[in-house]
């Protein structure tokens, strides 16, 4: 990273999951944040302003390409803060975003369908020898015997990690979310039931997603409820891989709580 920058800047890791990710200072008192490889509808994004201003983009001898977007001041929102008018209507514009999903489309992604999410997760599983510990068999059992649910829905663009620690609130008061690697060409629903399932009480779904722009019924349940089984599973794969137990305990705890089913295990 120095070499892009030169010796005016010093430049330390900014955290995250990936470990490249920094933060860039100068005298000047100039901060940028930098990230190799970072998702490369960034621009658009930033354009939408649902990201933090990106400042150039420059790509190396070796083909790596680094980013640099304004260093944002402001925190990460509660989880309280999630069921706020702000962040509904952030993800919102993003899934009925037609300039986003073109350009998503442009790179040549594919859909993500729900067959593939299954083998996907059916294979990890195998792999990390889990697959036939009870709540593992439970929920791959439960995807694929309700799978027909999910089949042959709109595909929009997802972010697919919605977590509170994504969502930035800027010094301007102006909301972001990043962190946008994991983005895919899915369901609503994918994105949508994390958000419900973590962080809005059943009594406000039906309003929240009014406020979202869909009506609440049966097949947006079962479809959320799929997602939600989906994720939780993926992610606590993906942490028994890394040999993190707080947060393998965290998903497993959402797969076995069983809470506000709307299709029996």
């Amino acid at each position: 990273m120095e070499q892009v920058l030169g010796s005016d800047w010093l430049i330390t890791p900014a955290g995250g999951s990936s470990g490249e990710a920094y933060l860039a200072e100068n005298n000047n008192q100039q901060k940028l944040f930098l990230k190799r490889n970072s998702s490369p509808f960034l621009a658009i994004l930033s354009a939408e302003g649902i990201v933090p201003k990106l400042v150039w983009t420059k790509r190396l001898a070796d083909g790596d390409v680094i980013t640099a977007q304004k260093w944002l001041e402001g925190r990460v929102l509660t989880k309280s803060e999630m069921k706020q008018d702000d962040v509904v209507q952030l993800i919102s514009k993003i899934h009925h975003s037609s300039e986003i999903l073109h350009l998503f489309m442009r790179m040549g992604k594919k859909p993500l369908e729900p067959w593939h999410l299954l083998v996907n997760l059916h294979e990890k599983a195998r792999k990390l020898r889990v697959s036939n510990i009870d709540f593992v068999k439970q929920s791959t059992d439960f995807l694929s015997n309700n799978i027909d649910f999910v089949e042959n829905y709109k595909k929009v663009v997802c972010h697919a990690d919605l977590n509170h620690s994504n969502w930035m609130l800027g010094e301007d008061n102006h909301l972001y979310l990043i962190d946008w690697d994991n983005a895919v060409l899915a369901d609503p629903a994918m994105d949508l039931s994390m958000l419900l399932y973590q962080y809005i009480s059943r009594s406000e779904w039906e309003e929240w997603l009014k406020r979202y722009g869909v009506q609440l019924d049966d097949h947006l349940l079962a479809r959320c409820q799929w997602y939600k089984t989906a994720q939780s599973l993926s992610f606590y794969l993906w942490h028994l891989e890394r040999g993190d137990e707080h947060e393998c305990a965290k998903w497993k705890e959402q797969l076995t709580s069983n809470q506000q089913l709307f299709i029996k295990y």
